[in-house]
């Protein structure tokens, strides 16, 4: 999991620096606060929880660990482009809000989890 973790984090750290460069020549900021939220929920965030996996968590796995996975994978793209669509001025916020808000819970749940595995995981002996 730690990879897949780590692979989808480049990712977004790859799209979140494409859309800081394109604000910076084109002078219209007006994506930073989705340009924030792909560099923060979606680069930063999955980086740790790869870091977690590889460091506290080597071998999770079940229905827990992929749960964690996906609701935060999901979490982050519909809330990237949801911020991505409002901040643009493509989409009403009445329209979008109800999506950012399933987004914002997705993304508290998959912190959740990831506490919930770490909670569950046995301590080795000293």
């Amino acid at each position: 999991m730690d990879r897949k973790f780590i692979i989808t984090a480049l990712i977004y750290a790859i799209i979140g620096m494409c859309l800081g460069i394109y604000m910076a020549k084109s002078g219209d900021h007006g994506h930073r606060v989705s340009h924030a939220h792909i560099m923060l929920a979606g680069f930063v965030v999955s980086f740790i929880y790869g870091l977690c996996h590889k460091l506290w968590l080597p071998g999770a796995s079940g229905a827990l660990v992929q749960a964690q996975f996906w609701l935060h994978q999901v979490g982050v793209l519909m809330m990237s482009a949801g911020l991505f669509l409002l901040y643009g001025q493509h989409i009403a916020v009445e329209t979008i809000d109800p999506g950012l808000a399933i987004s914002s819970l997705m993304l508290l749940l998959g912190m959740v989890l990831m506490l919930v595995l770490f909670i569950k995981k046995p301590t080795a002996p000293h």
